[in-house]
C-alpha cells in the first residue's frame, strides 16, 4: 500500500500548501528586499527601545538633581537613589542593546555585500557573505557579551550622567547651605565635616564614600575600556 494512501486527503493537502523556494534571479531579489525592510523594522524598534531608556534617565537625573538641589531640606541621599536609578536603567538598556546588535548586524551585512555591490561593485566581494545571516536565522544567538554591551551603553551615554551626579553630590555634602542642619559656612573646610555630611542613615559617611567610590570606579573603567572592534564595528564609525 503506498504511504500516500494511508494519508488523509486535509494531510496531503497541508504538505502541498509549503511555500516554493525562489527560482529566478528577479524572485531572489524580491525577498531579500522585503527582508532588508523587515529587519530594518525590527533594528528601528529596538533602537527606539534603547533611546527611550536613555531618556528616562536623562530625566531621572535632571529631576532628582533639581529635587536634590533646590532646597536645603532634600537629603544627600536623594541623589545617590538617582546613580541608582540609572545603574537600574543603564542594565536594562544593556540588554536591550544586545538585541538592537543582532538584527543591526543583519542590516549592515546586507547593505555593505549587497546593495552596495548593487550600487558599485567592487572585486572584494565576499561570496559566502549570506551564510552569517543565514545561521544567524536558523540559530538566532547574541554577538556580543552582556559585559562588552554594558561597557559601550557607560561610554556612549551613561559616563556623562554619572560624571553629573557625582558633582552634584560632591557639591551637596560639602554645602553647608544645601545640607539640613543650616549653618553661616558657605563650603566644608575639613575632611572630616565632608565624610560626616556623607552619612546615610545607620551607614556612616565613610562607608557611603567607599561606596560610591567603588561605584564610579567600575564607571571610569567601562569608560575607557575597549574591546577589540570587530564584527560590524569594524566597518566604519557611525555605530550607537
Amino acid at each position: 500500500m503506498p504511504a500516500d494512501e494511508g494519508k488523509s486527503v486535509l494531510e496531503q493537502n497541508v504538505e502541498r500548501r509549503a511555500p516554493s523556494l525562489p527560482m529566478t534571479s528577479a524572485e531572489k531579489a524580491n525577498v531579500i528586499i522585503h527582508y532588508y525592510r523587515g529587519e530594518l523594522g525590527r533594528m528601528t524598534s529596538w533602537r527606539d527601545r534603547i533611546d527611550r531608556t536613555s531618556n528616562w534617565s536623562i530625566t531621572v537625573v535632571a529631576a532628582l538633581l533639581s529635587v536634590s538641589l533646590s532646597t536645603p531640606t532634600s537629603h544627600h541621599g536623594v541623589v545617590l537613589f538617582a546613580m541608582l536609578l540609572i545603574s537600574l536603567l543603564l542594565l536594562i538598556e544593556a540588554r536591550r542593546y544586545r538585541f538592537f546588535d543582532v538584527y543591526r548586524a543583519r542590516v549592515r551585512k546586507l547593505e555593505r555585500h549587497y546593495f552596495a555591490q548593487a550600487l558599485y561593485p567592487q572585486a572584494d566581494l565576499k561570496p559566502d557573505w549570506a551564510q552569517a545571516i543565514a545561521t544567524s536565522l536558523r540559530n538566532p544567538c547574541f554577538l556580543i557579551s552582556y559585559r562588552e554591551a554594558l561597557f559601550r551603553r557607560v561610554r556612549r551615554n551613561y559616563v556623562w550622567m554619572y560624571v553629573i551626579l557625582l558633582m552634584a553630590w560632591l557639591l551637596k555634602i560639602s554645602t553647608p547651605k544645601l545640607l539640613p542642619n543650616d549653618t553661616e559656612a558657605d563650603v566644608v573646610f575639613s575632611l572630616s565635616e565632608a565624610v560626616h555630611n556623607a552619612a546615610l542613615g545607620p551607614l556612616p559617611g565613610w562607608s557611603v564614600i567607599a561606596l560610591v567610590a567603588v561605584l564610579y570606579a567600575a564607571v571610569m573603567f567601562s569608560a575607557v575600556h575597549r574591546e577589540p572592534d570587530d564584527g560590524e564595528f569594524a566597518h566604519g564609525e557611525v555605530h550607537v
